[in-house]
């Protein structure tokens, strides 16, 4: 769809400038920006010459002194070359931080299932890859290097995974399933293409449970924000943020939701950084948990009738001069910008089959089954409406409510930047706010056929990623459905006769 001097005009009291701009880059482009999103994705994949660059911007005098210093500044011994895996855990291999020169240059090599978590399906074949499958190549990111502050002699540096030179057609290629890396290419095409920065804050609930903490609770009352409880929690909540703060976070705030269940907030940025720091802050809660001798969970409902542990994520778009696009310039009222308006309409019509990546799990959909929960049922939005898919909380912010805190934020912020592509490039108009939208799936298996089914989703996502994501999904639903449960005893052990 064209953006047109009618467009502007007719929906932009006072104007928004930021469309005088999207009608520029559509002339210059030629063409639909979304469409050329879309095509750029491939095409990025296919890059012969990605390991390469990488491995130069690696050795560049600069990169190598400054990493150097770093690791002698801060006396790391020992270095993590972590990549995230599709389940959003972290794998990595240790080498002494001395040999970091040789590991800017070669990277560390994984088997292939290592992304899959080594997952086996219900006939115990390995998902995704297999015996005969090639190693990756995984090259660091220099600056992404941090010491641990519960032991300054270990350090981290998340890596990006490569296909090895040496293979034939896909050598030196990014690795499909790698999906931080395909995070990144998906922004940096929304910043080329639209020129538009996307950032995010994330809202990770989360349920820690030990003797020491346990509260003392008054039944029919919800302990939400009680200062009682947050007391209680208070050398758990000092500990986290201590260490968060150490690793690069600015913690801005935090609350007691339900019983055990805390909620600690960063300042929000680029969504590179805030997904770094999502999976950096579950390392955090789980080495807290081990110090004080509790458990830490980001399962994403564990007891029915108690708050879920959502992951929202706020998002907002930036232009290249500054200004956040989601707001009108000059209008106080709680409002979404035309720009917000095409952005939020993308975002609500691949909703459902985007389900799958933002509820992940079997557990995440017990939490659109417990009335009088917060959680959202339909793709729909609203001003300042908590029963919304997507809710306008303040001006310039879209908080999307249907992650939870089991996601992998690297593919939830990918999807996330394409379906604003769609929305934005192909002016798509949501429904008004408060209206009902369509129903969101509510199950595991549901949401495996709606992403199945999704033509969008299959398109903005490699493909090899997209199938090894559900195949993995469908096997997690039928060992679920196999599995015989307590409720099934207690309903029909004894109901015949």
């Amino acid at each position: 769809m064209t953006i047109t001097n009618d467009t502007i005009t007719e929906t932009s009291t006072p104007i928004e400038p930021f469309l005088e701009s999207l009608k520029t880059r559509e002339l210059k482009n030629a063409g639909n920006l979304a469409e050329n999103y879309r095509e750029r994705i491939e095409a990025d994949l296919n890059d012969n010459n990605a390991l390469s660059r990488h491995r130069e911007r690696n050795l560049e005098n600069d990169t190598v002194e400054a990493l150097k210093e770093k690791i002698e500044r801060s006396g790391v011994e020992y270095l993590y070359y972590m990549v995230p895996t599709l389940r959003s855990r972290t794998v990595a291999k240790m080498v002494p931080a001395k040999h970091f020169l040789r590991n800017l240059e070669s990277g560390v090599k994984f088997t292939r299932n290592a992304l899959m978590d080594f997952q086996l399906d219900v006939f115990g074949n390995p998902i995704g890859a297999d015996i005969h499958s090639k190693e990756f190549v995984a090259m660091p990111d220099p600056e992404s290097f941090n010491a641990l502050p519960w032991d300054t002699s270990v350090g981290r540096i998340f890596s990006t995974a490569y296909e090895p030179d040496h293979l034939p057609v896909v050598g030196g290629r990014p690795n499909a399933v790698d999906s931080r890396a395909n995070m990144k290419r998906t922004h940096q095409l929304l910043k080329d293409i639209f020129g538009l920065t996307m950032k995010s804050g994330l809202e990770p609930e989360m349920v820690w449970v030990g003797d020491s903490i346990t509260p003392k609770t008054i039944p029919g009352y919800n302990p939400a924000y009680q200062v009682e409880y947050l007391e209680g929690m208070r050398p758990i909540y000092k500990r986290v943020h201590e260490y968060a703060n150490q690793l690069g976070f600015d913690m801005i705030e935090g609350d007691y939701e339900d019983k055990g269940q805390i909620e600690l907030n960063w300042m929000f940025d680029e969504i590179e950084w805030t997904a770094d720091r999502m999976v950096t802050y579950r390392q955090i809660c789980s080495q807290v948990a081990r110090e004080f001798g509790v458990e830490a969970s980001f399962m994403p409902k564990p007891f029915l009738g108690e708050m879920g542990a959502g992951c929202h994520h706020n998002i907002s778009l930036w232009d290249e001069q500054g200004n956040n696009t989601l707001e009108t310039p000059g209008v106080t009222e709680l409002h979404l910008s035309q720009v917000g308006r095409w952005a939020v309409g993308g975002i609500l019509k691949h909703a459902p089959g985007m389900m799958l990546i933002m509820a992940s799990t079997v557990n995440s959909y017990k939490r659109f089954w417990d009335p009088g929960q917060f959680a959202p049922a339909r793709a729909d939005w609203g001003l300042d409406d908590r029963a919304s898919m997507v809710r306008i909380s303040a001006n310039g912010r879209a908080e999307v409510r249907v992650p939870d805190a089991s996601v992998n934020p690297y593919l939830s912020h990918s999807l996330l930047t394409a379906a604003v592509a769609d929305g934005i490039g192909n002016q798509i108009e949501p429904i008004g706010p408060g209206e009902q939208g369509e129903d969101l799936p509510r199950t595991l298996g549901e949401a495996v056929e709606a992403f199945r089914a999704n033509p969008f989703v299959q398109a903005h996502l490699p493909n090899e990623l997209g199938e090894t994501f559900a195949t993995m999904k469908e096997n997690e639903w039928a060992q679920y459905c196999a599995t015989v449960s307590q409720w099934e005893f207690d309903q029909y052990w004894q109901a015949i006769p």
